[in-house]
C-alpha cells in the first residue's frame, strides 16, 4: 500500500530503513512532494499526492521489468516535469497517465476525482491498444495521428508524453535487445525531433544520446570517452577564453553570465558522419553561451565578441529578429578562436535562455510575469499552429507510410526564411522550392501555380530558395498538379496536397476505364445490364461501399473485369436462394475461363488433382496456387483477392513438379534415380545435387508429370530404393 505523506516526510528526515518496495515508493513520492512544495500551493501539492495514492492503489501488484513496483514509473515522470516547474494539473496527469491503459480504472473515475482538465490530459496520453491494425507502420501512424490531435487541443499532452519517453529511455536496459533497438529508433526519429521542434532542447539532446547509446553502444561509449578526454584537455583553453570574453564585456559596461559548453555526443557523431570527419577533425565541438539582462544588450555583446575575435563570414544567424517556429530566440555567431579553431557563440537574454531549455513548456510554468507570460504564450501559439497545419496536411492522407514520411519531413526543418510580396516572412525547410512556397501560401495557390518570380526574376518552379529571397507566385485557373512535381517538392504539405489531387485524377480515369472494361466483359458472356439490387449484393460480398470503388479497382487492374462479370451473373442466378451476406463465389473451371489470363504459380507448382485457389494479380490475371502454399497465407485473409477454381475433369497435359530426395552417398545413385523417373514416363527438366556431409546428399528434381496420381506413383517407386532416406514434394 502507498505510504502516507506525513510518514514519507518523517522517513526522509530520519532516513529510516524500509523494505525495498516501500523504500522505493518512499524515496520517489517524498522527493516529488519536496520538489513541488518549492513552487506549488499546499492544496495543489495535496492534489498531486492524492493522485499518487490513487495511482499506487490502481497499480498495486504490478511490476516493471526491472522488478520495481510499477508506481515507480509514473512518479518519476511527474518528477521530471516537476523539475521543469510545470503546473499541478500536468503533474497530476503524469502520475495517472497509465491507469486507464494498464488497470481497470475508467476515465470517468479520473474526471470525478481530479476534474475534466486532468481527465482530458490522461486521455490524450493514453495509448491506442484496442484497435486492430494491419501493419506495424499503420499502428505507429495512427498512434502519432492521435497524439498530434491531442497536442493541438492541449500542448501539455506531448510534454507528458516526452517525459514518459525520457524515463522509459533512462530505464530501457531491462527490455529485450530487439525492443530496445525498436524503441530507440522510434525515439531518435520521432520523439527527439518533436522535443526539438517544440524547443525543449534539454530533453531533445538527452533523448538523442540515450537512443544513440541503444542503437550503437560501442560507438557511443568510445565517442563519449573521447569527448570527456577532450574536456579535460581543453579545460585551461576554455577558462582562458571565458575570462577574455568576460573582461571584454565588462570593459563595455555589460553585465553578463558566460559559460562554456560542448556539443552532446549524438550531435558530434552526426557531424562526423555527415562530413566524413574523424573526431580529431571536429573543431567546433566547443562553444560559449552569453546571457545578458536585456534584448538590446544582445546586439551590444555581439559587437564586443566580434571585436575580440574575427567572425567567420556567413556564419551569423539572428534568431531574435526572426525567431524559429518553436519560439527559440538567440544570436548565433562563429568566430576564430585564439588558437585558430572556430568557436560557436550564442547570445541571449535570461528569458530566451529559459525558453531555449524548455520551449513551449515555459508557457505552463508556475507563476510567470506578465511580459514573460505574453511571450511564452506566443511560443505556445507558434507550436500549436505547426500542429494544426500538420494535421490539416495529413487529414486526407490515407496511407500510413505517407503520413510518417510527412511527419518526419516536418520534424527536421533546417529552415530558410523568404519574403512574400507584402513583406511577410515565410519559414520553409532548407532545399524548399518556389512550388513549396506556393503551397505554404495556400493549397489553391499551389495547385494553380504555373511559375514564380524570385527577386523579381522569372524562375522555374523547382528553383531552390535561399535566405532573404523575395518570392511571388504566378497562377492560372487552367493549371493542375503534375506527377513530376513530386520529384522536387520537399515540404510535407506540398507533397500531400499534390498526391491528393493526383489520386483524385487517377480515380476518375480508373472509374471510366473500369466501366468500359466491365461493359465489354458482360457483353462477352451475354449478360444484360445489372440491376441496382444485384450491384448492392455484389458490393456487400466484396465488402465495398460504392459501385465506383469496384469500377476503379477494375480500371487499375486490381480486379479482372471478366471475373466481376461472372460474379454478377452468379448473383442473378442465385438471387432467389443465395444469402446476400454470403461471400462465397462459384468455382471457375480453369479451362473454361475464356478471355482471362491464367498462370500456374512457380512457387508451389500446382498439378491436376491438387486443391487450388486463384488469386487476382494485376498484370498476371488469375495466378493459381495450391491451397497449402505458404506464400499465399497472407492473401487468404483478404477474400476479395481470391476466387475458388478447380481443374477441368479429364484435363490432359504435362505439368512441372519438384521433389527433394535425401539419399546415402553411393556410386551411381543419381543415375539410378533418374532412370526410375524416366521409366515412369516423366521428363526431367532440371536436377541439382548438394552434399550434406560425407554420408548423405540432397537432390532436387524438377520433372514433368500428368497429374497428382502420376506423381504419387513416381514417389512410391523412388521411396522403395535402398539409398533413399527421405523424399518429399517441394512447395513454396
Amino acid at each position: 500500500m502507498p505510504i502516507p505523506l506525513p510518514a514519507l516526510r518523517r522517513r526522509r528526515r530520519n532516513k529510516a530503513p524500509a523494505s525495498p518496495e516501500s523504500s522505493s515508493q518512499r524515496y520517489l513520492a517524498g522527493d516529488l512532494c519536496e520538489l513541488l512544495e518549492g513552487y506549488l500551493r499546499p492544496e495543489e501539492v495535496k492534489q498531486v499526492y492524492d493522485a499518487y495514492l490513487f495511482s499506487a492503489e490502481a497499480h498495486e501488484g504490478q511490476k516493471r521489468r526491472s522488478g520495481e513496483p510499477y508506481i515507480y514509473h509514473p512518479v518519476e515522470v511527474a518528477r521530471i516535469l516537476g523539475e521543469m516547474r510545470l503546473d499541478a494539473h500536468t503533474i497530476t496527469a503524469a502520475i495517472l497517465h497509465d491507469v486507464v491503459e494498464d488497470t481497470g480504472t475508467h476515465l470517468e473515475q479520473i474526471r470525478e476525482h481530479f476534474g475534466a482538465d486532468v481527465a482530458e490530459l490522461v486521455d490524450g496520453v493514453s495509448k491506442i491498444d484496442k484497435i486492430t491494425f494491419t501493419s506495424r507502420e499503420e499502428a505507429q501512424a495512427e498512434n502519432f495521428r492521435k497524439m498530434l490531435m491531442a497536442m493541438a487541443n492541449d500542448i501539455r499532452v506531448i510534454i507528458i508524453k516526452l517525459a514518459d519517453r525520457t524515463h522509459n529511455m533512462r530505464t530501457i536496459g531491462h527490455m529485450p535487445r530487439s525492443k530496445q533497438r525498436a524503441i530507440g529508433r522510434e525515439t531518435l526519429e520521432i520523439y527527439a525531433p518533436i522535443a526539438n521542434r517544440l524547443g525543449i532542447h534539454q530533453w531533445s539532446q538527452e533523448l538523442q544520446d540515450l537512443s544513440f547509446a541503444v542503437l550503437y553502444p560501442l560507438r557511443y561509449r568510445s565517442l563519449r570517452e573521447a569527448v570527456r578526454g577532450r574536456q579535460g584537455n581543453r579545460k585551461a583553453v576554455v577558462d582562458k577564453i571565458q575570462v577574455a570574453i568576460v573582461a571584454a564585456l565588462k570593459s563595455d559596461d555589460l553585465s553578463a553570465t558566460v559559460s562554456g559548453r560542448e556539443k552532446n555526443v549524438y550531435s558530434t557523431y552526426k557531424k562526423m558522419k555527415a562530413k566524413h570527419l574523424s573526431f580529431q577533425e571536429v573543431h567546433d565541438v566547443l562553444g560559449f553561451r552569453i546571457v545578458v539582462p536585456r534584448r538590446d544588450m544582445c546586439y551590444r555583446a555581439l559587437g564586443v565578441v566580434h571585436g575580440l575575435y574575427k567572425p567567420i563570414p556567413g556564419k551569423f544567424k539572428d534568431y531574435i529578429a526572426i525567431p524559429k517556429a518553436n519560439g527559440y530566440q538567440s544570436l548565433h555567431t562563429v568566430v576564430f578562436g585564439p588558437f585558430g579553431q572556430p568557436l560557436e557563440i550564442q547570445i541571449r537574454t535570461e528569458e530566451m535562455h529559459q525558453v531555449s531549455d524548455v520551449g513551449v513548456a515555459a508557457h505552463w510554468r508556475y507563476k510567470t510575469g506578465d511580459g514573460a507570460a505574453h511571450r511564452r504564450r506566443h511560443a505556445h501559439e507558434l507550436a500549436r499552429k505547426w500542429l494544426v497545419d500538420l494535421l490539416d496536411t495529413q487529414r486526407d492522407s490515407g496511407d500510413s507510410r505517407e503520413f510518417l514520411e510527412h511527419l518526419r519531413i516536418d520534424l527536421f526543418p533546417d529552415e530558410v526564411y523568404v519574403f512574400t510580396p507584402k513583406g511577410e516572412i515565410k519559414k520553409l525547410p532548407r532545399g524548399a522550392t518556389a512550388l513549396d512556397f506556393a503551397y505554404s501560401v495556400h493549397t489553391d495557390v499551389g495547385n494553380r501555380c504555373v511559375g514564380a518570380l524570385v527577386n523579381h526574376k522569372p524562375v522555374a518552379l523547382k528553383t531552390r530558395l535561399r535566405n532573404g529571397d523575395h518570392v511571388q507566385v504566378q497562377t492560372s485557373v487552367h493549371s493542375a498538379p503534375h506527377p513530376g512535381w513530386l520529384g522536387y517538392v520537399v515540404t510535407g504539405k506540398a507533397r500531400a496536397m499534390i498526391r491528393n489531387v493526383l489520386k483524385g485524377q487517377r480515380r476518375r480515369e480508373s472509374v471510366r476505364l473500369g466501366r468500359r472494361l466491365l461493359k465489354k466483359a458482360t457483353a462477352s458472356i451475354d449478360f444484360k445490364k445489372a440491376t441496382s439490387a444485384e450491384k448492392n449484393v455484389l458490393l456487400r460480398r466484396l465488402k465495398l461501399k460504392e459501385w465506383d470503388d469496384l469500377l476503379a479497382d477494375i480500371g487499375m487492374g486490381n480486379r479482372m473485369s471478366l471475373v466481376v462479370a461472372r460474379q454478377l451473373a452468379a448473383v442473378r442466378v442465385g438471387e432467389d436462394h443465395a444469402d446476400p451476406s454470403d461471400s462465397a463465389q462459384p468455382p471457375l473451371i480453369i479451362r473454361g475461363t475464356e478471355g482471362m489470363l491464367v498462370t500456374l504459380s512457380r512457387c508451389c507448382r500446382p498439378i491436376p488433382g491438387d486443391p487450388i485457389l486463384g488469386f487476382l494479380t494485376p498484370g498476371k490475371g488469375i495466378v493459381v496456387h495450391t491451397n497449402d502454399c505458404p506464400n499465399v497465407a497472407e492473401y487468404r485473409k483478404r477474400p476479395e483477392t481470391w476466387i475458388d477454381v478447380n481443374w477441368e475433369p479429364g484435363i490432359k497435359g504435362i505439368f512441372p513438379a519438384s521433389i527433394r530426395i535425401e539419399a546415402r552417398n553411393q556410386r551411381g545413385v543419381l543415375a539410378s534415380l533418374a532412370a526410375i523417373i524416366a521409366e515412369a514416363e516423366a521428363n526431367i527438366d532440371n536436377v541439382s545435387m548438394t552434399e550434406s556431409d560425407s554420408q548423405f546428399s540432397t537432390m532436387l528434381f524438377t520433372m514433368e508429370v500428368r497429374n497428382r496420381r502420376h506423381l504419387a506413383t513416381i514417389l512410391r517407386q523412388l521411396r522403395a530404393q535402398e539409398p533413399v532416406v527421405r523424399i518429399n514434394r517441394v512447395k513454396g
